[in-house]
């Protein structure tokens, strides 16, 4: 008896998709303060303005000189 093994592999990789999406939610979760404080950084500097960090990761904003 033959055995139809898609729907298996089908679900491995729906899980192995699931846990990729959870880890990559957790870090920028995690880490989306920071990485939104160095894109404002980069947008101060491209507009020819001072950045001024705020009290908290990703509160940061560019101010006139």
């Amino acid at each position: 008896m033959k055995k139809n093994r898609r729907g298996q592999a089908l679900v491995e990789y729906l899980l192995i998709i699931a846990v990729i999406s959870v880890v990559v939610v957790t870090v920028v979760k995690l880490l989306g303060g920071y990485l939104q404080d160095s894109m404002t950084k980069s947008s101060c500097n491209l507009v020819d303005k001072v950045y001024v960090e705020g009290s908290k990761p990703g509160q940061g904003q560019c101010v006139d000189r």
